[in-house]
């Protein structure tokens, strides 16, 4: 996934979760997607507890999180 791809599955609301990135369509914010990976779950295990959530959407939030960092 390239840094420009996580633009189609992340936004950036701000009347959405207090303007929190969120997994598109969903109020599943970017951080609760690498608190589950943080503490070692795995994509299966996420995908589990969001079910509408799919392996792409966690790619992207992996992403977002690195172009982040990377400006700071």
């Amino acid at each position: 996934m390239t840094d420009s791809d996580w633009k189609e599955r992340i936004s950036i609301k701000p009347k959405v979760c207090h303007g929190k990135p969120c997994v598109k369509g969903t109020r599943i914010m970017v951080s609760i997607i690498l608190d589950y990976l943080k503490a070692g779950e795995s994509f299966k295990s996420v995908l589990k507890q969001y079910p509408g959530l799919k392996e792409e959407d966690i790619l992207a939030a992996i992403s977002y999180a690195a172009q982040v960092s990377a400006l700071r």
